[in-house]
C-alpha cells in the first residue's frame, strides 16, 4: 500500500487573470489556524512593481511637523506588533451578483488570513509628529500602470481617515506567518489595515503623505465607491469596513452526498465587532438552526470555524444556506445589496447538493 505522501493531493490557486495576476485561494480546501503564503490570494491592478531593496528608503512627508526617510532597519527596529488577522478582496463573491457586474468574477476565494507583524503606522508618524490641519494618511504603493478609463499612467494610491491611520492596530507589516512578506504580497513593507476591506492595505509601500483634505485619487473615488444607482452616481459612499459574512467551505456545490450524518463546516467573519452567532437553513432561510462556532473570536480581526452536524435520511435535492451575525448587530441578508461594481457581497451563502 502507497503512504500518505504518495497520495497527498495540494490544493492550488484559483486563476482569474494572469495579467495583473488576480488568483484566489481554494477556501473549500483551506484548514488551519493560518493560509499558507502559496495558497494566499493575489489581488494586483498593474503588473509587479520593480524594486530594489538594498537602496529602498520609506519617506514620511506632507503635513507633519518633521518629515523622515526612513530605512528598513529603523522600522524594523521599532516596537512591533504581531497580528492575526482576515484579508478579504471587497469583490469577493462578485460573481454571485444579481444582475451580473462587469469586473473580476470572482468567485469565493478572495480571502485569506494569518498572523502578520510590523509596526503601528501610529508609531512611525510619532516620529514626524502631525500638523493641526491634518485630515488623512495617503499610502502610495509602488505598483503603477495604465488607466484606461482615464488615458493616463497612475501609482496605487489609497488614503486612511486619521481616526484609522492612527489606530495602534494598523500596521506597516513586514512578516507574514513568521516569514517574510513574499514580494507578491507586498514585501518589504506592505499596509495592514484591520476590519477594511483588502484594497486599503496597499502593498510594497512607496511613501506615506499626510494630506489637509481628503484625497481625490481614481481607487479612492472612482474604484471602491458603493454605487446603488445602475445609471448615476446618486447615493454613492465609500467602501470602507468588511460586512458580516460567511463561506461553507463543505460540502462542495453540486455534490452527491449519501443519506446518513454529514458535517457542515465554514468559516463566519466580520470587520465590525466579533462573530456572535452562524446558523443553517434547509428551507431557503424560512426556519434557521444555530451551528457551532468551532473557535470563539479571540482575535477580533479573524474568522471563526463553524460545524453543523446534519442527520439526512431522505433521498433528494437540498438547498443549504448559512448566514452569521455579529456583535454589531449585523446579521447577513438573504439577498445582497446590489451596486455597480460589485463590491461587498454578503448574502447568505448557499449551496446544493444531492442525497441518493
Amino acid at each position: 500500500m502507497n503512504n500518505r505522501a504518495d497520495w497527498f493531493i495540494e490544493p492550488f490557486l484559483h486563476t482569474r487573470k494572469l495579467k495583473p495576476e488576480n488568483q484566489e485561494t481554494p477556501i473549500s480546501f483551506v484548514g488551519g489556524d493560518k493560509t499558507p503564503a502559496h495558497l494566499f490570494y493575489l489581488r494586483n491592478h498593474f503588473d509587479y512593481p520593480h524594486l530594489t531593496v538594498s537602496a529602498y528608503f520609506l519617506p514620511v512627508n506632507g503635513l507633519v511637523k518633521t518629515p523622515r526617510i526612513f530605512s528598513i532597519q529603523e522600522i524594523m527596529s521599532l516596537p512591533a506588533k504581531r497580528l492575526k488577522m482576515t484579508l478579504e478582496c471587497s469583490g469577493d463573491k462578485r460573481s454571485l451578483f444579481k444582475p451580473k457586474v462587469f469586473g473580476e468574477q470572482w468567485e469565493k476565494g478572495a480571502i485569506s488570513q494569518g498572523y502578520w507583524k510590523g509596526v503601528s503606522l501610529k508609531t512611525v508618524l510619532q516620529y514626524t509628529g502631525l500638523s493641526d490641519q491634518a485630515v488623512e494618511v495617503v499610502v502610495e504603493g509602488y505598483d503603477f500602470g495604465e488607466r484606461k478609463d482615464l488615458i493616463q499612467v497612475v501609482p496605487y494610491k489609497r488614503s486612511l481617515p486619521l481616526r484609522k491611520a492612527l489606530h495602534g492596530d494598523t500596521l506597516i507589516a513586514y512578516e507574514y506567518n513568521d516569514q517574510p512578506i513574499p514580494f507578491k504580497h507586498g514585501f518589504p513593507f506592505r499596509l495592514i489595515v484591520p476590519g477594511w476591506y483588502g484594497m486599503a492595505s496597499v502593498k510594497w509601500i512607496k511613501q506615506i503623505t499626510v494630506v489637509g483634505k481628503p484625497f481625490q485619487g481614481p481607487f479612492q473615488t472612482i474604484d471602491y465607491v458603493y454605487f446603488p444607482n445602475p445609471k448615476s452616481d446618486v447615493g454613492k459612499f465609500p467602501v470602507t469596513t468588511m460586512n458580516v459574512n460567511s463561506t461553507i467551505q463543505q460540502p462542495l456545490n453540486m455534490d452527491i452526498l449519501q443519506t446518513g450524518t454529514h458535517f457542515i463546516y465554514g468559516i463566519a467573519w466580520t470587520g465590525e465587532g466579533k462573530i456572535k452567532r452562524v446558523e443553517v437553513s434547509f428551507d431557503n432561510g424560512l426556519t434557521w438552526e444555530g451551528a457551532n462556532i468551532e473557535q470563539k473570536p479571540k482575535h477580533p480581526y479573524s474568522w471563526v470555524w463553524w460545524t453543523y452536524e446534519w442527520n439526512v435520511y431522505e433521498k433528494g435535492e437540498y438547498t443549504i444556506l448559512s448566514r452569521a451575525a455579529d456583535s454589531a448587530g449585523r446579521t447577513q441578508p438573504l439577498q445582497a445589496v446590489w451596486n455597480r461594481k460589485g463590491y461587498g457581497y454578503n448574502a447568505a451563502d448557499k449551496i446544493c447538493v444531492k442525497v441518493e
